[in-house]
């Protein structure tokens, strides 16, 4: 039997709660009835053999149209169930009308033996109404989560403030996830402690201190893993090589967990490992001496990097609200922020409007983060830290406009190397001179070459209307005295406008 897949990441709703409502009726009348089965979704198939069509988690919805005249006598019903049952489905419903009856007695009999629960749908209850009931449930579910996550991140950053902050920290964090949360130094010894964990680990054997060790030793931002017993673990580096590591276990993982416990780990980096190990204070003595006029080249060894990323991020709105509501249960875009840094292993991260800027070491490859949107810059050394705040900016607006979860600034060698810099910066300065003094016009004609000449794309990318866009490259044709639909002309001009951003 193939393995049963893993349950898309959406809310769960529990099967009791679908059958609790009344106005529905359904009914169990097979399988088990377990109070901790959940369902994903639902959908309706009447293929007979519905397992390509099932992520897993669902709670399936026929009338019987596929099932054969002849089906009770032979296999067909067990092999049908068996097929639900491998595909990850949660539970089968069964429409009495208008094909049959009454439920078949063998698919009865097939989903008692498979363990697959079966609810019975009366003629009164359309497919469409259970489908409707189960996504409001969810809806719901996904509510109350958010609301959950805020709670406790306010609860969270209160405990920090308080005396005894560490404790305080962690004993919120495992009340929140009903688990543990054990920090451990960078020599992989238990610091503190709160909570219990959620199955007794074999004796001798402490899954969450391994788990801490191997993320130490391998530089990572985080890691996870689960134990036989079903315990989940997770990990989180604290600070930028610090060697301090929290530690989380909880017997069952919801959507929420990972925000709040990188929430902890940002506050739990401020609270031990910058201290401790003096980068607190060295990012201190870098603003000041940044704001008394040092070069950046002269700071950033402070900072502990010779070469740096800078990202852009900017939150997808369903996934990080903007700007936060606490009457919807929002959580706060400066926490999502911190956790952003956290996962990105730098806590050199700067909030402006809808953008999150970030300082990342060139060390740390910046990666694609769940509910963000990003543009990454070229690795450059702190002079360079404008030209690379621009690069990121332009590659946050391509990402965003394509879609894309991430988006890297290209700079590899080109044609255009072969010309001498002197002679290729004077060419682009004469060619664009017309719009020296324009800047929207410039950058408009940057990110419209950048996208192909796609207005959509790149009204996206500005946040503006697809005729301000047509207007403008209008005007820069007009100006420049060229044809932009050229393809020798875009050639030239994307030559140039990249010349003058190096």
């Amino acid at each position: 039997m193939p393995e049963q897949p893993a349950a898309p990441p959406t809310p769960s709703v529990p099967l009791a709660a679908l059958l609790a409502r009344e106005d529905l009726a359904l009914r169990q009348i097979a399988g088990p009835a377990d109070p901790g089965a959940v369902l994903h979704g639902a959908h309706t198939s009447e293929m007979a053999d519905p397992y390509p069509y099932l992520l897993g988690g669902e709670l399936l919805l026929t009338a019987g149209v596929h099932i054969p005249e002849a089906a009770g006598s032979g296999t067909y019903f067990d092999d049908y169930v068996s097929r639900i049952v491998a595909a990850g489905g949660a539970a089968l419903g069964f429409g009495v009308a208008p094909v049959h009856d009454t439920v078949p007695r063998a698919l009865v009999a097939a989903c008692e033996s498979f363990g697959l629960p079966l609810l019975e749908v009366p003629p009164q209850t359309t497919f469409a109404a259970v489908g409707r009931a189960v996504w409001q449930l969810m809806e719901r579910a996904r509510t109350a989560e958010l609301r959950r996550v805020t709670e406790a991140q306010q609860s969270l950053a209160a405990a920090a403030s308080r005396p005894d902050p560490v404790p305080n920290v962690l004993r919120q964090l495992a009340q929140r996830l009903g688990g543990r949360a054990v920090l451990y130094g960078p020599e992989g010894a238990r610091i503190a402690a709160a909570g219990r964990m959620p199955a007794e680990a074999p004796a001798g054997d402490d899954p969450l201190a391994s788990l801490a060790r191997l993320l130490a030793g391998r530089g990572s931002a985080s890691a996870s893993d689960t134990t036989p017993s079903g315990v989940h673990l997770a990990a989180y580096a604290l600070g930028a090589g610090q060697g301090f590591v929290l530690g989380v276990a909880v017997g069952r993982r919801e959507p929420g967990d990972h925000t709040i416990a990188s929430v902890a780990a940002v506050l739990l980096s401020l609270l031990t490992g910058e201290q401790q190990s003096g980068s607190g204070a060295a990012r201190s003595c870098a603003l000041v001496r940044l704001l008394l006029g040092g070069a950046p080249e002269d700071v950033a060894p402070l900072l502990g990097g010779d070469r740096w990323f800078v990202v852009h991020a900017r939150p997808e709105a369903r996934t990080v609200p903007l700007p936060a509501s606490p009457e919807r249960g929002d959580p706060p875009l400066p926490l999502a922020a911190s956790a952003l840094g956290a996962a990105l292993g730098s806590p050199l991260f700067d909030l402006t409007g809808e953008v999150v800027r970030v300082l990342v070491p060139a060390d740390r490859e910046p990666g694609p983060q769940p509910g963000w949107t990003l543009g990454v810059s070229a690795a450059v050394a702190p002079g360079s830290w404008p030209a690379a705040d621009a690069q990121a900016a332009r590659a946050l607006a391509r990402a965003r406009a394509t879609r894309g979860a991430l988006v890297r600034y290209g700079a590899r060698a080109a044609l255009a190397d072969l010309v001498p810099p002197d002679e290729a910066e004077a060419h682009a300065r004469t060619l664009l001179a017309p719009l020296e003094d324009k800047p929207a016009l410039t950058e408009t004609l940057r990110t419209w070459l950048s996208l192909h000449g796609s207005w959509d794309r790149t009204a996206v990318a500005l946040a503006v209307h697809r005729n301000t866009v047509r207007q403008r490259i209008a005007r820069c044709a007009a100006l420049l005295g060229t044809d932009p639909d050229d393809p020798d002309v875009r050639m030239e001009l994307w030559f140039a406008l990249r010349r003058l951003d190096q």
